[in-house]
Order: C-alpha cells, then structure tokens, then sequence
C-alpha cells in the first residue's frame, strides 16, 4: 500500500509548508506511517505534475485535499490510473466552502464521477458535511477527518498569573473567523485582570476580509495597555513556537470542520475558546459564537484552569483515535 496526500502548493519553492492543507497533510502521514502505513505528502502545482508523479511513483491511494482539480482532469487520471483509489477531500464545511465560487459545482461533479468510475470518492474531513451530502444528493460521501499528529511528550504549562497577557487569534483573515468578536472577548478580559494585554493576530493572508482588521486596529488603538501584535505568516515550526508564547487561544469562529490552531495549542499546553463548531474541543472551552462576553468569561475561567490543556489533550487523542478508525476503513486495513 502506497498513500499519496496531495495538496495545492501555493508557494511551490517552499520545503516546509507554511499553509493549512501542508500542515494537515504532514500530520495525516506523519500518524499513519506511525501504524505501518507507507503514506507520503505531494505538493503540486497542477493535474499534470500529478500525473507525472503517479507515473514514477505508483500509489494504492491519492487523497487529493479540496476541490480546486477539474473534474475532467480526474476522470482521465481514474481512466489512467485503474488501480489507484482517488479522493477529492472537501476541507471545510459549508460556510467557509461559499467563498470559493467554484467549490460547490466540483463537488457536485465529483459526485457524478464517482457514480460513473469505481475509483473516485468525493470526502469530506467533517461528517457533519459528508452525512449533509449523503442526505442531500443521494450519493455518499466518505468520511476522511483531519489527523494531527501527536509527540509522546508534552509541555507542562504553568497557569498564567499576572504580567503581561498575551492572546492570539490566529489564522487567514476571513469574516468567518469572526476576529472582532475575540478582540472584544480579549479587551475584556485584560480589564478583568487589570492586565496589559498584546493581542496577536496572523497577517499576510487576506481572503476577502481587509476591513475586519481595520475594524481591531480602531477597537485597540491607543489604549496604554493594549498592543495589537500583527504577526506575519509563518511556517508551521515557527508558528508553533508562536503558539508556545501564548497564554490563551480565541478561535470562535462561525463556521468550522477542525480548526489546526486549536489543535496546536492542545500540543503546547495553550487552551482556546472555540465555538461549538469546533466539536472534538472540551466542552468546557466553547461559548456561543456571538457573544464577546461569553467568550471572556469562558477565556478568564481557562486561564485559571490547571486542567484545561490536558482536558484538550484527552479530547484531541480521543478524535485522533475515531479519526484514524475512518482512514483504516477506507483503505481497507
């Protein structure tokens, strides 16, 4: 068996991938050979460039993450490529896929492929979006979660208790991330602590969302107490020691199907306030989405906390384990 997870590679001179579909990937393979899978991560610019690539390297499965291949292009490489098991795994769940305009009609293409070929699959990486599917079109959709990749140690945190408060928002700047709410939520709870607080959030990658940080700016600016940090994109190992820095994590975000960030801080002992749309967090970490001070209280309360990050831990480990069921089954091991 010989798995191949394919991504877009938007920065193809790059090693070291610097974006979320890179950084999944990584930690999809990186779990399965950790099971004796042979899995690896192919960066491609184009259908082509995989095709070459299945040319050299044959593979028992390609999981290709989004929807961004023309349907054409991955009937001829089913055509070509009998043996091989192809996947088109849909990365987010409804609300964020609107923003691409293309995203629903590949979908729906592919769901016609995969009526018309016995090597094709349309997936999704939440079963909240392929059981919608299912029921909405009649035709499944397989189950692929992401898989994030755990260490065998872990930092031992100690809780924050007084100094400098620093909270990250972090992730491409998208209405849907819902960042005002969690400047809000930060605000308040910096005031609660009699804190100075520096409020990092990530730059350099706009998708369609530039008022949103000049909405931060004006809700920050000039408080003596608040700095607004606009950390700029990172690859994954450096954003991770970003991560380290924090005390808190706010990811409230509208519309989710895992949320990477979350996940990161579970790997290095930072809690985060989620909204119920990141469902594998603790309970105890999610607040209604549209309520600033709801967040504030669950933040102040994790903050406190000498149980929040091994409470995430358990709840991470616990979705890895029924993750990694639903990749076996597909690969039939």
């Amino acid at each position: 068996m010989q798995v191949a997870l394919a991504y877009k590679n938007f920065a193809a001179n790059r090693a070291i991938s610097h974006i979320g579909l890179g950084v999944t990937a990584l930690n999809t393979a990186k779990t399965l050979r950790s099971t004796g899978i042979n899995a690896d991560v192919w960066p491609i610019v184009s259908p082509a460039e995989l095709r070459t690539r299945l040319r050299a390297s044959p593979a028992s499965h390609v999981v290709i993450s989004a929807p961004w291949i023309p349907t054409n292009d991955l009937a001829l490489l089913c055509a070509e490529f009998k043996d091989t098991q192809f996947a088109v795994t849909c990365h987010s769940n409804l609300g964020f896929l609107q923003a691409d305009p293309s995203a629903m009609r590949l979908v729906r293409e592919g769901l016609d492929l995969r009526r018309t070929t016995w090597n094709f699959q349309m997936a999704a990486n939440c079963d909240r979006l392929s059981n919608w599917v299912h029921t909405a079109y009649g035709t499944p959709c397989t189950h692929l979660p992401n898989i994030y990749h755990l260490d065998d140690s872990h930092p031992k945190r100690e809780r924050y208790s007084g100094g400098t408060l620093r909270i990250g928002a972090f992730g491409a700047t998208r209405a849907l991330k819902n960042l005002l709410t969690s400047a809000g939520a930060a605000l308040e709870i910096a005031n609660a602590k009699r804190a100075t607080l520096e409020f990092w959030i990530s730059s350099g990658r706009n998708e369609g969302a530039g008022a949103v940080v000049d909405a931060v700016r004006q809700m920050l600016n000039g408080l003596p107490h608040v700095k607004l940090v606009e950390n700029g994109w990172q690859t994954w190992p450096q954003f991770r020691q970003t991560v380290r820095h924090m005390h808190l994590l706010l990811q409230p975000s509208y519309t989710e199907s895992f949320n990477v960030v979350t996940a990161d801080g579970v790997a290095e002992g930072v809690p985060s306030v989620v909204s119920d749309a990141i469902e594998w967090a603790p309970d105890s970490w999610k607040a209604p989405v549209d309520d600033a001070h709801a967040i504030a209280r669950v933040g102040l309360k994790l903050l406190a906390s000498r149980w929040a990050p091994r409470q995430g831990m358990a709840a991470l480990k616990a979705h890895n384990k029924k993750a990694l069921a639903a990749w076996n089954t597909f690969l039939g091991v």
